[in-house]
């Protein structure tokens, strides 16, 4: 991991306006008549025209130090530069520059007690926290921070649940029974700029946060899990992050892990990203019937996926062999295995095992070290017990000793990525999504799912990588309606270190060479990321490149025909081979597979795709081989 960052201060001459390095993002601070701060945030667009973007409408925290109204500003610090470099083994890009103007505002209140919002301006976003100094044990038991989001805007916002597994449907009213919305939240504030609503930077002593506008419907305050959270010494928040901009900006940001905490780990070459088959979706009792589980490792190892999740029930596989029976056997054909286990922390599913062995730090020392001494690569650890500090803690923990044993870790049943993904990079993925496994649940998903997809890219997505396990071809309990072109995109649209591939052995078997080989030779750990063109819910066309090679996913999220938009300025002139993986003309021709050689400016503006359909091309420079 490379890390560098250079530091410069620079006089302020102007309190009450501020600006991002490139002078795109700006922050206005203002008073109330009550004199109750508040901050402004603009975009200028493309033309040089400023957007108001946000507002800020309160900020403070409550403590016994210090009560966040009638606070007064004192001084204004900055800006200091803010210039590094570092590099990600997992995520939407590899090579991270944070680029950022930094100003310090202080405010004391009606006692002369001091509280610090420290303001980082980015090209495309901003983030903020709060920090107090010298607390003696005290506790936080509010904090103020109110977004200000005008009725009439539009906005995609997920109903606030502690598994995070919902849709992000778009409404323009802040008028709604549920009045508790959960990050990401993404909002349009006019035609060219939009707004992603998150927090980043959770510690130890954090719980995380969600948004609740139950007072006043246009005002979305930031709410902590729990309150009261002891404390002591120097504190600070988490950050909250506002990313600004284009859709292209949104999608493409690194503002996340840009302002979480380096990494922590000294080794980190044991980290190996990849593909997994997974038994769970069309076999939810599967991984306790050892035949079933040699099925999908004889599956990882003919489709050269590197990983197979044995889920729940392992512990007591039966039907021909044990746990080791299958570690020894996934071993004899080349397959990493990964592991499910219960958090032991939350109400649901508690009968399901393995139980109780990753609570306690000694338990867990335990079981990490087996796992290491039997090969096995990582855990996926299930069902927490939401956002306060204790499971945050947890989440830490768990991360921290996994890495001792070289172990990669999947959340399930859990919080969505608010960064971790930087500070420990053995966190590869997190569930924190409304993905395929409902398909085995409800009927709903089958009706949404395409809408649903194209609107993932926008906003979940954004944050941190999701374990939707995409790519199902044939049905579990619930049918799916989308293409199989859409079904494969979803592997490059979804960003993933961990991607699982959800299917039975037999569909995914049974598909063409050309499909099987793309499922081995897949990557998911990308070194750049674009958007090429969509919209939320409409449709969505992503580019990413590993090395030479560009894969494009495209989504159309709409019931009817509809042409995908491409956009090829990201490809220097050139020749290059071109395999493309579109819909066919029915279900039982449902691809359209070809490989051919083209020039840039022979490559199609746009792409005509069924209802529910998509499109997957692999860009290589050069000539057919």
């Amino acid at each position: 991991m490379i890390c560098l960052l250079a530091v410069c201060w620079v006089a302020c001459t102007d309190n009450s306006s501020c600006h991002s390095p490139n002078g795109k993002i700006g922050l206005e601070y203002a008073e109330s008549p009550s004199g109750q701060p508040s901050f402004m945030v603009t975009c200028l667009d493309t033309a040089g025209r400023e957007h108001r973007v946000i507002d800020i409408s309160q900020v403070g925290v409550d403590c016994n130090a210090l009560k966040g109204n009638g606070l007064r500003l004192k001084s204004v610090a900055g800006p200091q530069r803010i210039s590094e470099s570092y590099t990600m083994l997992t995520g939407k890009k590899r090579n991270c520059s944070n680029e950022a103007s930094e100003y310090l505002y202080t405010f004391t209140d009606s006692l002369g007690r001091e509280l610090g919002v420290r303001f980082r301006l980015y090209n495309a976003g901003v983030a903020f926290r709060y920090e107090l100094a010298g607390l003696e044990r005290d506790s936080i038991q509010n904090e103020r921070t109110t977004y200000r989001i005008p009725e009439g805007t539009r906005r995609w916002m997920q109903k606030y649940d502690i598994s995070y597994e919902d849709f992000y449907p778009m409404s323009t009213t802040g008028q709604q029974e549920n009045r508790h919305w959960a990050y990401p939240a993404l909002v349009q504030a006019d035609e060219e700029v939009w707004t992603l609503i998150t927090e980043a930077g959770i510690e130890r002593y954090h719980s995380a946060s969600s948004l609740a506008n139950g007072k006043v419907s246009t005002d979305y305050q930031v709410v902590p899990a729990e309150n009261h959270r002891p404390v002591s010494g120097d504190w600070h928040s988490p950050w909250r992050v506002l990313i600004v901009g284009s859709l292209a900006d949104i999608v493409e940001s690194t503002l996340v892990t840009d302002v979480s905490e380096p990494c922590r780990l000294t080794d980190t070459d044991w980290i190996r990203p990849g593909s997994v088959s997974w038994i769970y979706w069309a076999y939810n009792h599967g991984s306790k019937d050892y035949q079933i589980v040699k099925k999908y490792i004889d599956m990882a190892a003919e489709l050269h996926l590197p990983y197979v999740l044995i889920d729940w029930e392992w512990d007591v596989m039966e039907n021909g062999g044990t746990i080791d029976d299958a570690l020894r056997y996934a071993g004899s054909k080349g397959v990493r295995v990964l592991l499910w286990y219960n958090s032991s922390t939350a109400w649901a599913s508690p009968e399901a095992g393995p139980l109780f062995r990753l609570n306690k730090a000694e338990d867990r020392d335990r079981e990490y070290a087996m796992l290491n001494k039997k090969g096995v690569a990582g855990v996926k650890i299930d069902f927490f017990a939401g956002d306060t500090q204790e499971t945050m803690n947890y989440c830490i923990d768990l991360l921290e000793d996994a890495a001792k044993y070289h172990l990669l870790v999947n959340f399930h049943g859990a919080t969505i990525p608010r960064g971790w993904q930087r500070t420990y990079p053995n966190f590869m993925s997190a569930e924190g999504v409304y993905g395929a496994e409902w398909y085995n649940n409800k009927p709903v998903l089958t009706d949404k799912a395409a809408a649903h997809n194209a609107t993932l890219p926008f906003t979940r997505n954004v944050v941190g990588p999701m374990d939707y396990t995409p790519c199902t071809f044939s049905d579990s309990q619930h049918p799916h309606i989308t293409t199989h072109a859409h079904e494969l995109a979803l592997s490059v649209v979804f960003e993933s270190a961990l991607q699982h591939w959800a299917d039975r052995p037999e569909s995914y078997l049974a598909q063409p060479e050309a499909v099987r080989q793309f499922m081995g030779e897949l990557p998911t750990a990308w070194d750049d990321t674009r958007l090429l063109s969509g919209y939320p819910g409409e449709s969505v066309v992503m580019a990413r490149r590993k090395g030479d090679v560009w894969y494009v996913g495209g989504l159309n999220g709409t019931d009817h025909s509809n042409a995908l938009v491409m956009d090829w300025s990201f490809l220097p002139e050139g020749t290059y081979q071109v395999t493309t993986f579109a819909d066919g003309g029915s279900a039982d021709s449902p691809w359209a597979i070809d490989t051919s050689c083209h020039a840039v400016r022979e490559l199609p503006d746009e792409i005509e795709c069924r209802p529910r359909g998509g499109v997957v091309m692999v860009i290589k420079a050069g000539g057919l081989k």
